[in-house]
């Protein structure tokens, strides 16, 4: 049995991608949240989840931090990004930070439920159009370097390195994962050597530079 996560604010378009999966995929179950707080929380009790809808701009979740999250703490579940801005750099980005296809928003029910039967069938895809497009574009650097060193992280680190992020120190994140500070310490300090990085307000730098610089809401 096939199980998908649906990741979108909007109930309408969840609807939508609940329908495509359905049609798309014989005895599909299929879950839904609207936030990434709630994404985390489906895949924490859900481990099976085959693959998620990932909408790039939702509470919680701006530009690819969402993917980024998802990539860190569940590297063995499929991410399809769906967005409403498929401006080629963005799709690249998305890519090359482990998206396994791009959904733009205005893609037709067809061509959504060809992207979930195509990644659930382990391959990558984009819209004939857009792939064109996105073909022409060289892997920024920059991208996969820092997807390479967010990747050495460990399911917990990238969870303490996210709460890092929101400014929570040391024994609020123990509180918050549950577990001793001095772990925390101990993760802090690894987190720090394979990122390259020497304090948290680095750290933190670079988690922002996963923002989507674009007048666009995604």
């Amino acid at each position: 049995m096939t199980r998908l996560l649906i990741a979108d604010d909007h109930p309408l378009f969840r609807a939508a991608l609940r329908q495509a999966a359905n049609e798309s995929v014989d005895d599909c179950v299929v879950s839904e949240a609207a936030d990434l707080a709630g994404v985390l929380d489906v895949l924490a009790g859900d481990p099976d989840i085959d693959l998620v809808l990932l909408d790039l701009h939702m509470p919680g979740s701006q530009g690819l931090s969402g993917l980024a999250t998802l990539r860190g703490q569940h590297p063995g579940v499929a991410v399809l990004v769906v967005s409403a801005h498929d401006e080629p750099r963005t799709v690249r980005r998305a890519l090359d930070h482990g998206a396994a296809g791009f959904i733009p928003k205005s893609a037709s029910p067809h061509e959504i439920a060809e992207a979930i039967r195509h990644v659930l069938d382990c391959g990558n895809w984009l819209a004939p159009g857009l792939a064109q497009r996105v073909a022409a574009l060289p892997a920024d650097p920059v991208d996969i370097d820092l997807a390479a060193r967010l990747a050495r992280l460990t399911e917990q680190q990238y969870r303490v390195l996210a709460l890092l992020s929101e400014g929570l120190l040391n024994k609020q994140i123990a509180d918050r994962l549950t577990i001793q500070e001095r772990t925390v310490k101990a993760h802090v300090t690894a987190i720090f050597e394979k990122l390259g990085v020497r304090n948290r307000t680095q750290a933190g730098v670079l988690l922002r530079s996963l923002d989507l610089v674009d007048s666009v809401r995604l």
